[in-house]
């Protein structure tokens, strides 16, 4: 006696579990998202050295020098970001 084919059975050649239209617009929503994110610049690598510490309210008490703030740290966070 042959054993029934399960229903999971991937050997019947049948596609499975194929992404319909829903799938797809959910897919584009999220790259809508990560590249609209991308293009405010969310993603990669930081280029700014200043200690994040010099932008708190110590930092700022402190008299730590930001890019914003300090001539030199401006300088340095261009070379940094390649810019100069």
């Amino acid at each position: 006696m042959a054993a029934a084919a399960r229903k999971d059975d991937k050997s019947t050649g049948e596609p499975q579990n194929q992404p319909g239209p829903a799938v797809d617009e959910a897919v584009a929503a999220v790259q809508h998202v990560a590249d609209k994110a991308q293009e405010q610049g969310f993603y990669g690598v930081e280029v700014d050295p200043t200690d994040n510490h010099a932008y708190t309210l110590a930092g700022v008490i402190e008299g730590q020098p930001t890019p914003e703030t300090d001539e030199d740290a401006a300088a340095e966070a261009r070379k940094a970001a390649g810019l100069r």
